[in-house]
């Protein structure tokens, strides 16, 4: 099944999905389905193989009309004047939260008010306004600091988009363990994402490095290498290279093909 990369035009979110329509070109309008129901959304990469099973991905409906982009418009207009209200609704009355996003699901007609708190708030004075107030259903959802940074996007350290706003479907735990076992730095500025928690892309190399640090021998060993004995100081998995501390007091940096472990004597 062929597939393409499009973004949202209402949510600016991006994602791949299946299409019927292989003569999609680059910037082409089309009609996606989204847990909101259909969007408009601009095709990225023009239709494509995916290696893996496809059938689960949402699918292009079909081309973007003129009555899908006013209908879009609209909805846009009313989110934005749906969040107005609220935020000047939570100041009115001094409710300790921060309001996020909102987001208008057109099939059930109802708002969906994304927001973070450090406790639990009592939002039903807020809630019965709101409904009086836009004459709709309306839901608050109560968020934490990563949901917060994949709704609203960003540009991470490395230059490109969030990885939690194109592609991550769910959050990993992750640990400061794991950028050790990387040699990271543990300068919370240079390990940390947008949301201010340790960047998730420090899970996905994790099990190729666990992999690729058995091979090379352990920090404190002791091994025989071509300048002599020492014990190691430090490794480094991707260049496969280890630091040694050498008896007589010089450090030195050799491939692992160098070096040899010595036997521990009892």
């Amino acid at each position: 099944m062929k597939v393409v990369r499009a973004q949202l035009m209402r949510r600016g979110t991006t994602g791949i999905f299946k299409t019927p329509l292989e003569t999609l070109k680059k910037g082409d309008l089309v009609l996606v389905e989204s847990p909101s129901g259909p969007e408009v959304a601009q095709v990225l990469i023009p239709p494509f193989e995916l290696p893996t099973n496809s059938e689960d991905l949402p699918s292009v409906l079909r081309y973007a009309t003129r009555k899908d982009l006013r209908q879009m418009e609209l909805l846009k207009r009313r989110e934005i004047m749906a969040y107005r209200s609220c935020r000047e609704l939570i100041e009115k009355l001094n409710l300790p939260m921060k309001l996020v996003e909102v987001q208008l699901l057109q099939e059930e007609q109802k708002f969906v008010f994304f927001f973070t708190s450090e406790g639990r708030v009592d939002f039903r004075g807020l809630v019965k306004k709101l409904a009086s107030k836009l004459k709709s259903k309306i839901e608050m959802r109560q968020i934490g600091v990563r949901d917060e940074a994949k709704l609203q996007g960003g540009i991470g350290p490395c230059g490109r988009e969030i990885c939690c706003r194109t592609f991550l479907k769910s959050f990993d735990t992750v640990t400061i363990r794991m950028a050790k076992e990387q040699n990271l730095p543990l300068n919370p500025e240079r390990i940390s994402g947008l949301c201010s928690r340790l960047m998730c892309c420090i899970t996905f190399e994790m099990d190729t490095y666990v992999e690729m640090a058995e091979e090379l021998p352990k920090i404190g060993k002791r091994v025989i290498s071509p300048y002599g004995e020492g014990k190691v100081l430090r490794q480094n998995v991707l260049l496969r290279t280890v630091t040694i501390e050498l008896d007589n007091g010089s450090v030195v940096t050799l491939p692992i093909d160098q070096i040899k472990v010595m036997e521990e004597t009892g």
